[in-house]
């Protein structure tokens, strides 16, 4: 295990909500309501991270900075952030006010997931956001320019030129308003293979990779993650980017402790230990293996987890429906029973 860093873990929810059956977020203030609740439990148990998804025409989280900003204010030390915004249907300089200011308010515990962004319902959201590609470039080319601007911004390099009511201060550009410092070195690139990790290296940013990587070679899912991870941190070292990188991975861990767990989970823990193999927007991809079951044996097999060992932080998808009574459970069972083996111990510990 390496131990030049921290282990972290935090929980990553994708903010679901609907009256399905069993459904404790029958509308999106519950959604929004409950994500603050379980921010605040998780800091009170020891967990490092809130993060969450960001989807588009979808029920489910869709405009993080009110919630992440809400979430800064409840809580003082837990992180905050996004895994992923979809940075197509961006505005970059709105966008660098917005996290400019989240960050301010949680003093500096910001910590921003971008990327190209997964399927969409839409056929065309970003067009229908108002955002087209370039002359000659796709989608993804546009959300990296999206990306370079945002990061240019909260720079605090200048981006408009100074007009007849500018204030006063020598600037030939003016910035945008406000800053936050350090921020520029809390974003994270969502990658989903090992090509897009060796370029988050390049451009200086942090890695983020979830269950699901672009690409297959055969070899199982944690191996394949942690040989992007390797090549990310060898890229990165090259770089001398001047501060140490975070790599975060994501796993669903499911500990099975009463019935209820087993009335949910139960079936699935046969179902979902394996990796699988499949076709993503043209891709042959392959997608990481659930963890679900007994506790001291999903101890064992984390801990066996090539990537989750190579990376600081781990984020566990959370099943956010099931309501925040059942999620702290979750949670906590996993920081007593599950957590340890891999290296974390609670926060001031």
């Amino acid at each position: 295990m390496d131990t030049n860093f921290k282990k972290r873990i935090g929980f990553l929810s994708f903010g679901h909500y609907g009256t399905g059956r069993g459904s404790q977020t029958a509308s999106a203030r519950d959604s929004l309501h409950q994500a603050i609740d379980l921010a605040v439990a998780a800091e009170e148990i020891g967990v490092d991270g809130a993060f969450f998804r960001v989807h588009h025409f979808a029920r489910q989280q869709a405009s993080p900075f009110p919630l992440m900003a809400a979430i800064a204010a409840r809580t003082s030390r837990i992180e905050i952030g996004t895994g992923v915004i979809d940075m197509r249907y961006e505005n970059p300089l709105y966008m660098a006010e917005q996290a400019a200011a989240t960050d301010l308010i949680s003093d500096g515990r910001l910590q921003l997931g971008v990327s190209r962004g997964s399927p969409e319902p839409a056929l065309n959201g970003a067009a229908d956001f108002g955002y087209y590609p370039d002359d000659g470039e796709t989608a993804a080319d546009m959300a990296r320019r999206h990306t370079a601007a945002f990061r240019h911004a909260i720079s605090g390099a200048g981006v408009a030129q100074p007009g007849e009511h500018a204030y006063m201060g020598g600037e030939r550009l003016l910035r945008i308003e406000p800053q936050s410092p350090g921020l520029a070195q809390r974003i994270w690139w969502g990658a989903g293979s090992r090509a897009t990790a060796v370029w988050a290296a390049q451009q200086g940013m942090n890695l983020m990779s979830s269950t699901l990587l672009t690409e297959d070679t055969g070899v199982p899912f944690d191996q394949l993650q942690a040989e992007q991870i390797q090549l990310f941190r060898d890229e990165w070292a090259k770089a001398g980017h001047g501060f140490t990188p975070r790599v975060s991975v994501s796993r669903s861990v499911i500990p099975v402790v009463d019935d209820t767990d087993r009335m949910y989970f139960g079936l699935r823990s046969q179902t979902d230990s394996r990796d699988q193999v499949g076709m993503i927007d043209g891709l042959l991809s392959r997608f990481g293996k659930s963890y679900m079951g007994d506790p001291g044996v999903l101890a064992q097999e984390l801990a066996a987890d090539a990537a989750v060992q190579a990376a600081d932080t781990l984020m566990l998808t959370v099943p956010n429906q099931l309501g925040v009574d059942y999620n702290v459970k979750m949670l906590e069972n996993i920081t007593k029973y599950i957590a340890p083996a891999i290296g974390w111990t609670p926060a001031g510990a």
